[in-house]
């Protein structure tokens, strides 16, 4: 009987791939965290709140910069030796 080679099975991508693919979804998270709040506690009352710099320019460039860099994490390759 014939022994089959055995081979060596290894992952998709690389450490520095997933260490990459985890700083994107901590920017997108960061983003989104900075998006959150701005409510009123009586809806009758209204907040200007929710249009300052935070909310409408810094929190949705950071959630697109965290796709980026997911979309970075994916086609860089990481098992270059």
């Amino acid at each position: 009987m014939k022994k089959m080679p055995t081979t060596k099975k290894e992952f998709l991508f690389g450490s520095k791939n997933y260490r990459m693919l985890l700083i994107s979804v901590a920017v997108i998270a960061l983003g989104f965290f900075l998006m959150a709040g701005g409510g009123s506690d009586d809806p009758s009352v209204f907040n200007p709140a929710i249009f300052n710099f935070q909310r409408i320019r810094l929190a949705p460039s950071l959630v697109l910069l965290g796709f980026g860099l997911a979309m970075y994490s994916i086609l860089l390759n990481g098992n270059k030796k």
